[in-house]
């Protein structure tokens, strides 16, 4: 925002009788800028074009792409390098462990991040890196190594140790940065650009899905770029890599972010002089998303001997890992509730997904994948497995189709409709799946997968937008300041999707051992169950903003 010296001289000159008596029609004047400036002197985001929204969803295409590439191919290249069986768990349980400890560390960071390029994207940026780094590890990680040590017992120690960290790391940044983007979409956007973003956010995330399922669903070995690189892998990660960094470039520069430590002197300053004049002296808007302004200046001609600005790193409280988790323990009780039945929800989904194949291929298909490799029974299970990577891309279509659908139900039903429904339907259908076993209908009902996953994707950071603006409009009728409290938006964003981290490590410590007892049928009639308790915990524990 710039504001120059003449504007400000005007804005402080003291009301004369015409003055007041044109207070009446100035006061349409300042209940519109009222509505553009929050009492903490924070200037309300300007809407967004809808080019920009789809520019900065491009991100969740590009990370869901890269996703469905993992889904398909880290468990062959884990078996094609050798990883022993009882080191399965331990790969599965390093990411979210790591992911639930550090995530809303980084949040409370991103809170307060002073770099000029913004808070978030340098975090995006950062986090992006090292997924291609982790995706590059896992799909060469076997050829890397073989280039370098000719041993053969060598060769695979150190090609399980590679792939290993290139799981770990790509699922740890997949996860991690799910959250930072959504801060840098609330940060930059208004109530109603937030609405849309998140909608897009999730047609996003199921276009990429599905066109990563079928891209692994493809056999590249008979082209062009399978006859030129080493292996299938090398194709896949040519194609991911190229993916990922399109989308990636194109959402860091879809929506300019504001300079913490400009955006935090600007608000001092507006505090300081144009709290008695309804803000009347803020008549342009922010050029370019960057603030240019001259307060330092003004306010020297204003409170001559007084020098008010104050940096970012003085006036906004730093998070020791201390005051962070006092922090975590100390959220508001809808926060807290917030958490646990997105918790509810994240268990019961990839309960489902993470051993739906399995499932098709020993409980619908009734093949076995323990069996010799040329038999009808193996070669049956494999058939099984490879239907259900289409009954996951029937999941990602419909997932993208029902975020569109949201937008139109939305007003009928609210978000509690939203978020009932989404639970009820995936627990129904999840459970019919698990009680009548069928090819067809298994594959019909994989669309309600779609209706639960665009529901996490959406519904519970709609809600974190609405307590934050509830929040704000609290702040204006208190006249507090936004530095006073240390949580924002990075830290509760993180805290709802450590949840995704938290549902990986319950089920990676307990649904193993049932799937071993009673089989894959387990996984499905259990995410059915969670659905349902998260359902009614949805319709009765959860706060809703009127």
């Amino acid at each position: 925002m710039t504001l120059t010296k003449e504007s400000f001289h005007r804005a402080l000159l003291p009301c004369s009788e015409a003055a007041k008596a044109n207070m009446d029609s100035a006061r349409e004047e300042e209940e519109a800028l009222l509505q553009s400036v929050t009492r903490t002197g924070a200037v309300v985001p300007r809407k967004r074009a809808v080019g920009r929204l789809v520019m900065h969803s491009m991100a969740m295409f590009g990370r869901e792409f890269c996703y469905a590439v993992e889904a398909a191919f880290v468990t062959p290249v884990l078996l094609s390098v050798g990883l022993p069986k009882n080191l399965y768990s331990l790969v599965w349980l390093i990411s979210p462990i790591l992911g639930f400890v550090l995530q809303p560390v980084v949040g409370s960071a991103s809170d307060h991040c002073t770099c000029g390029w913004g808070r978030r994207r340098p975090y995006i940026l950062g986090l992006g890196i090292i997924m291609l780094l982790g995706m590059a590890l896992y799909l060469n990680g076997d050829v890397m190594i073989s280039a370098f040590i000719s041993e053969r017992d060598k060769q695979r120690t150190w090609a399980i140790a590679i792939t290993m960290l290139g799981v770990v790391l790509f699922d740890f940044a997949a996860d991690f940065i799910d959250g930072p983007i959504k801060a840098y979409l609330f940060d930059v956007c208004s109530h109603q650009d937030k609405e849309k973003g998140l909608h897009y956010h999730a047609l996003f995330t199921g276009l990429g899905g599905a066109l990563g399922y079928l891209t692994g669903a493809m056999d590249w070995s008979q082209t062009v770029l399978g006859y030129s690189l080493a292996s299938e892998f090398q194709v896949i990660f040519f194609f991911a890599a190229l993916v990922f960094l399109i989308c990636l470039s194109v959402h860091l520069r879809s929506i300019p972010e504001v300079p913490l430590r400009y955006e935090h002197e600007e608000t001092k300053f507006l505090l300081e002089v144009t709290g008695s004049y309804k803000y009347r002296s803020i008549e342009e808007e922010i050029k370019n998303c960057y603030l240019k302004s001259t307060c330092t200046e003004i306010k020297a001609a204003a409170r001559p001997g007084k020098c008010a600005v104050t940096s970012c790193t003085e006036d906004q409280r730093r998070m020791t890992l201390k005051s962070l988790l006092k922090t975590l323990l100390s959220m508001p009780s809808q926060y807290r509730y917030l958490c646990v039945s997105h918790l509810f929800g994240w268990m019961a989904f990839l309960s489902n997904m993470l051993f739906f194949t399995d499932f098709m291929g020993q409980v619908v298909y009734e093949g076995s994948p323990y069996a010799p490799h040329n038999s009808t029974l193996y070669l049956t299970y494999k058939t099984g497995v490879e239907m259900g990577c289409w009954g996951l891309c029937i999941n990602a279509i419909s997932s993208s189709v029902y975020s569109y659908l949201q937008k139109i139900l939305l007003p009928y039903m609210g978000l509690k409709g939203l978020y009932f429904i989404g639970y009820l339907l995936f627990g129904l259908g999840t459970g019919l799946i698990g009680l009548f076993p069928n090819v067809y209908s298994t594959l019909a009902l994989c669309s309600l997968f779609g209706v639960m996953s665009s529901t996490l994707y959406t519904v519970p950071f709609h809600l974190i937008a609405e307590y934050h603006r509830e929040e704000e409009i609290l702040k204006l009728q208190d006249g507090e300041q936004a530095g006073e409290h240390g949580r924002g938006k990075g830290i509760d964003c993180a805290a709802l999707t450590c949840m995704v981290q938290l549902a990986q490590i319950i089920l990676g410590v307990g649904l193993g051992l049932l799937v071993s007892v009673a089989g894959s049928v387990v996984t499905v009639i259990s995410a059915s169950m969670v659905a349902l308790i998260g359902c009614c915990f949805v319709a009765f524990c959860v706060r809703y903003v009127e």
